[in-house]
């Protein structure tokens, strides 16, 4: 009976550690997901920018309409950033001569966690619009 008690507990230990592995490997995933979900929303502003040399990207933040292609895409972006991450999420362009860097960042949402940051820097070809957010 003795002997049966104990495998029972040795058993039941070992289930309980094999859980705790898997529930810390499914939040390591959804961090990983977001991550990931970042570096395409970042990539996709990237190609916007890219697409429309002539506008300030970085300069507008007011007073663009969505009647042209430069409101519509700081307004995609706000929106994808705000679907993506809530609330809280923020997105960002600096442009810096032939530099640019998009930075999203986000609650990750787990215990102990801060905010998360995603940075995509890239190079732009000459000619673009020049300025700071």
């Amino acid at each position: 009976m003795i002997e049966v008690l104990v495998a029972t507990v040795i058993l039941s230990g070992g289930l309980l550690g094999a859980a705790a592995v898997q529930l810390n490997a499914l939040k390591h995933t959804d961090s990983a997901l977001m991550t990931t979900q970042a570096s395409f929303i970042a990539y996709d502003m990237l190609d916007r920018i890219r697409a429309n040399p002539a506008a300030d990207y970085a300069g507008a933040t007011a007073g663009v309409g969505l009647h042209s292609v430069l409101g519509q895409d700081l307004n995609d972006f706000k929106r994808n950033v705000r679907q993506f991450g809530g609330a809280s999420a923020k997105g960002s362009i600096a442009i810096n001569e032939r530099e640019v860097a998009i930075t999203l960042e986000w609650d990750d949402r787990r215990p102990g966690e801060s905010l998360q940051t995603f940075t995509l820097t890239s190079q732009i070809a000459s000619g673009f619009a020049v300025g700071a957010s």
